[in-house]
């Protein structure tokens, strides 16, 4: 086992060592997203092996019997060596899993390394399942879309959760179908998400079991060159309103001092409106002091064309993802012209 870990670490190393501004290099021989894509599901939930980068990436906002708030982060990304198909040792898939809880006064984190093609970690699309080792996301129905219900599980060395997830609306399409751009040079993505979970289920604790309800958000991604060569970090928002509306915003920081915006308001109803570069305003209020670094981990977001003008704050000031690529990601709440609560992560704070 400790021989196969190495060896995955040095032929992930070319890649994975490049950090999150390595999702702004080239991707030579892979496919690039264009406009106007046509989604096909459920194929579309499974892997995309023609592209560099992918990943299926849970967030929830809990609350436990004990009346306190909780947060979940189950993802798997895949990265691909080249783009070629091979089974076995030859495929040239990598995965990562991260999984993450967050109480108020602690944060826990988990990591999976593995090669794809031999049965340790994968997706496939029917079923849906996507697994890390014992970790695992999968379909808990056989009509309708795949991911309207879904059990998710993982552990780490002193958490575990066990939850079950189902989908209240409809998939929701950012950018202009799904095509989801970056960049002012225009790099993109395929992006889609499934906002609308109802969740149930148990985390494991050091102190013991707790009960657990709340909602979650699925972002699903692919790409191969998702960033400008210059952008070395993002700031991303999924935001859950008293009204039961939502909302999806990122910044993606650039070398110059610069912010590319864009944004998703996702109506109730599953109606939604993208909106492109400058709509949404996102401004640093405070930072924390966390590893070692200063991490802005109190936003005022504004949104002048819906009247949104917000300050959020963390559960947990100190939600440090201690993984690879290190990362602050955690629930938050907001207030201000809109309620509620959210998730925020933070890249490319060195």
């Amino acid at each position: 086992m400790l021989r196969t870990f190495i060896a995955l670490i040095a032929l992930a190393a070319p890649l994975y060592g490049q950090g999150f501004a390595g999702l702004g290099t080239d991707a030579p021989g892979f496919a690039i997203p264009a406009p106007d894509p046509e989604f096909s599901f459920p194929d579309d939930h499974g892997p995309h092996p023609e592209y560099r980068i992918e990943w299926w990436y849970l967030t929830a906002t809990l609350e436990g019997a004990d009346g306190r708030d909780y947060g979940v982060q189950w993802t798997l990304f895949r990265s691909a060596l080249a783009p070629v198909t091979a089974e076995g040792w030859g495929a040239p898939q990598l995965f990562m899993g991260h999984a993450g809880l967050t109480t108020e006064d602690a944060h826990f984190s988990a990591e999976r390394l593995a090669r794809g093609g031999i049965g340790q970690a994968g997706v496939t699309a029917v079923p849906f399942v996507a697994h890390i080792d014992d970790w695992r996301m999968r379909s808990t129905v056989t009509e309708g879309d795949a991911l309207d219900a879904l059990a998710l599980s993982a552990r780490g060395m002193d958490f575990a959760y066990d939850l079950a997830l189902t989908a209240n609306g409809p998939l929701i399409f950012h950018g202009d179908g799904g095509y989801s751009v970056k960049s002012a040079e225009g790099q993109a993505s395929y992006y889609y998400s499934q906002p609308f979970y109802a969740v149930t289920g148990t985390l494991e604790l050091p102190e013991g079991p707790v009960e657990v309800t709340g909602t979650a958000w699925l972002d699903r991604e692919w790409s191969s060159q998702p960033l400008s060569e210059d952008q070395a970090g993002w700031d991303w928002f999924s935001l859950q309103f008293s009204d039961g509306a939502r909302m999806m915003a990122f910044g993606l920081r650039a070398t110059d001092g610069t912010t590319f915006t864009s944004a998703t308001w996702i109506e109730s109803d599953g109606t939604t409106q993208s909106y492109g570069d400058t709509a949404v305003i996102l401004t640093p209020l405070g930072t924390t002091s966390v590893a070692g670094r200063d991490v802005p981990t109190e936003w005022r977001v504004e949104f002048p064309e819906r009247e949104l003008d917000i300050t959020t704050r963390p559960i947990n000031p100190q939600s440090w993802m201690n993984t690879s690529f290190p990362y602050w990601e955690g629930p938050i709440t907001f207030t201000g012209s809109h309620t509620g609560r959210g998730y925020l992560e933070m890249t490319g704070y060195e």
